[in-house]
């Protein structure tokens, strides 16, 4: 593995990324490639880095990991904006490093997104026309979810309140950062959260995952564009890559099994797959063996189907 930097070549930051490179790894052959981008709250070096990225690389594949501006080791002021335009649009400038790797074929690009990049991942395909072909694991609508769930079911009052809190830090007071999740699985029970997915995300960053890029934190004031954000808008004309969608079949409030479920039928995608792995949760599919085995059991002979193996540099030219 190979850690790097490149510029975002639309801002004035950097984008940090590990690059996980297959067993017996020769430069001078052409390699397929695929981006991983990790959960909401989270960073490279979790579930899209240490279990898929280190799972693709191995069946053959370079996987590029990458931390979203203004997460984890990536740059950009403020931290910790959840703004899925700048979200999509770091996808681009990552296809944009990647076809400069000699080692890469830049027409065999895959990506796969975990939970809420998962909606990233599929809305940043539609456009992208450079990816070949799309996982989504556990994958979250981040927009509809925000709607939901996480304005209280009123997206209206929380745009509200989030104007003026934008304007009190104009006017110099302290941000407000929302954390997403709670601080131990003690405090999650002493607050009485009950929810499958919460006390899987409790579990998982506070004690099967740590790492201390992992912001679990978004920026209040910069959060109304993610409510006025829809994943799945134009799926049924613009969404034609190779798909395949990956969840488990015990449903949270995150709603990764209904949105995997949506996508799946509004995809237009004529070569497109649904793996309900049966007895996991949202987090299971983060990192337990079992869930992550079916998943990558079906993941793997995806993207093998449609980026192929490595090539020799002289039968890549021809």
């Amino acid at each position: 593995m190979k850690t790097v930097s490149f510029r975002n070549r639309d801002m004035y930051w950097d984008i940090a990324a590990d690059i996980h490179f297959p067993p017996n790894f020769d430069d001078k052959r052409k390699y397929p490639a695929v981006i991983t981008a990790h959960p909401i709250g989270s960073c490279k070096e979790q579930a899209a880095g240490n279990v898929y990225g280190k799972a693709l690389a191995e069946a053959g594949f370079v996987v590029i990991a990458f931390d979203r501006s203004t997460q984890g080791s990536s740059g950009g002021e403020a931290r910790y904006i959840e703004d899925p335009a700048l979200a999509v649009e770091d996808f681009r400038h990552v296809v944009d490093y990647a076809v400069t790797l000699p080692y890469v074929d830049a027409d065999r690009i895959g990506v796969v997104g975990i939970c809420g990049a998962g909606g990233y991942a599929i809305n940043a395909t539609m456009t992208e026309r450079r990816i070949k072909a799309l996982a989504s694991v556990t994958g979250v609508n981040y927009g509809r979810l925000f709607r939901e769930g996480f304005s209280g079911f009123d997206p209206i009052g929380q745009m509200e309140a989030m104007g003026q809190q934008r304007t009190a830090e104009a006017r110099g007071e302290a941000p407000k950062v929302d954390v997403f999740v709670p601080l131990s699985m003690d405090a999650a029970k002493a607050a009485g959260v009950t929810d499958i997915d919460v006390l899987g995300a409790t579990d998982y960053y506070r004690n099967r995952c740590v790492n201390d890029n992992a912001g679990t934190r978004a920026l209040f004031s910069h959060s109304p564009s993610a409510i006025g954000w829809d994943a799945f808008h134009l799926a049924e004309t613009l969404l034609t890559t190779p798909m395949i969608v990956i969840f488990g079949d015990q449903p949270g409030g995150f709603g990764a099994y209904r949105d995997g479920m949506e996508i799946y039928g509004r995809a237009a995608s004529k070569d497109k797959e649904m793996v309900v792995v049966p007895g996991a949760s949202h987090y299971e599919l983060y990192d337990q063996p079992e869930p992550v085995r079916q998943a990558l059991e079906k993941m793997i002979p995806f993207f093998k189907k449609h980026l192929g193996a490595s090539t020799s540099v002289q039968t890549a030219t021809h």
